[in-house]
């Protein structure tokens, strides 16, 4: 799972069939604090995230093809969780 914030979506003319009427999100990575680390991932939304939204992102091509129920579909990431808050154990 990768802890993500969205920051805008992906936009084709042309595209497989699995992607018609789906959105595809653009995410930066976080780290566990909630901080940007410099990565970012294109996944399927499966929840209706929107802009600015902190989300789980499932970053496993069987799980994902496993929401979409579709075992060909070509996808690697999928939005699967909005985050309300982390909370970290002291240490």
């Amino acid at each position: 799972m990768i802890l993500g914030r969205i920051t805008g979506n992906v936009v084709s003319t042309i595209h497989h069939p699995i992607v018609e009427g789906r959105k595809l999100l653009v995410a930066e990575r976080l780290d566990k604090n909630g901080k940007p680390t410099g990565g970012y991932v294109i996944a399927f939304d499966a929840i209706g995230a929107g802009y600015g939204e902190t989300v789980l992102i499932l970053d496993e091509g069987n799980g994902a093809r496993q929401i979409l129920d579709d075992d060909n579909a070509p996808v690697r990431s999928i939005v699967v969780g909005i985050v309300d808050a982390v909370e970290l154990e002291s240490s």
